[in-house]
């Protein structure tokens, strides 16, 4: 395979170095890299930027820098929430793109779950209700967002698991981890239990089926009006729907 080189010094030590260097590895000073690569060690810190924006290194006091497992959540994060200052817009676009990862790659990850994680749901679940139906309500917005990323957690994929995780970063950065409706949070928490008593009973298309009718609950959320009452939002119909 070809391989690719970036015109940051510092990324190509790190690709060059991998296989020599493990994950977690602590990395030569500045200084040393500067020798190493013969560039300047301004330029190396400009690079050093870029690397640890991306999430490819860690820089700490004492410790230095160090080498980190590779994840795609530090890129995809900045990109969409650039995107989202830009027009919250592209919150919904990049919601229908999760919605359809997690519908492309449902049985795949139900299928590696182990007995352990299936408790792990139920009881994600159990503490979600209890909250929900408790004599003093609180949102299940934590549960919410472990019980997705439980149900995919075992897929080796780096970019589902990062678009994935990217996705619950944004709706936190957007609101919508806020109150909006108890028939709503209800109707969401139904859909869950649809889910997991699903894939506990090893009925994965029944779940595959909860998860999607679930996914289609976003574009029906209810919105606070100028009276602090929740209303249906308007769905624009789209093209696809009228063929």
């Amino acid at each position: 395979m070809a391989k690719t080189h970036s015109t940051n010094s510092f990324i190509n030590y790190l690709v060059s170095t991998h296989e020599k260097e493990p994950d977690s590895e602590h990395l030569p000073p500045l200084k040393d890299l500067s020798k190493t690569l013969d560039v300047s060690v301004a330029t190396l810190r400009e690079q050093l930027e870029v690397a640890k924006t991306l999430g490819f290194v860690e820089v700490r006091p004492r410790t230095g820098i160090r080498r980190r497992t590779y994840t795609f959540l530090p890129a995809v994060k900045e990109s969409l929430f650039y995107a989202i200052e830009v027009s919250p817009n592209f919150f919904e676009d990049f919601s229908k793109l999760r919605n359809h990862i997690e519908a492309a790659y449902w049985y795949e990850a139900v299928a590696a779950l182990t007995d352990q994680d299936h408790t792990n749901l139920q009881e994600l679940l159990a503490r979600a209700l209890a909250k929900l139906y408790g004599s003093q309500i609180h949102i299940p917005h934590e549960e919410h967002r472990q019980l997705h990323m439980g149900i995919f957690s075992r897929l080796d994929n780096p970019f589902v698991l990062g678009i994935l995780e990217a996705y619950w970063e944004a709706y936190e950065a957007v609101g919508l981890n806020l109150y909006t409706g108890y028939d709503y949070l209800q109707q969401v928490w139904e859909y869950h239990k649809r889910m997991v008593d699903a894939i506990c009973m090893g009925d994965h298309e029944a779940g595959y089926r909860a998860l999607v009718d679930h996914s289609d609950l976003l574009y029906h959320r209810p919105v606070p009006s100028s009276d602090g009452n929740f209303v249906e939002p308007v769905v624009k119909e789209s093209n696809e729907s009228k063929l």
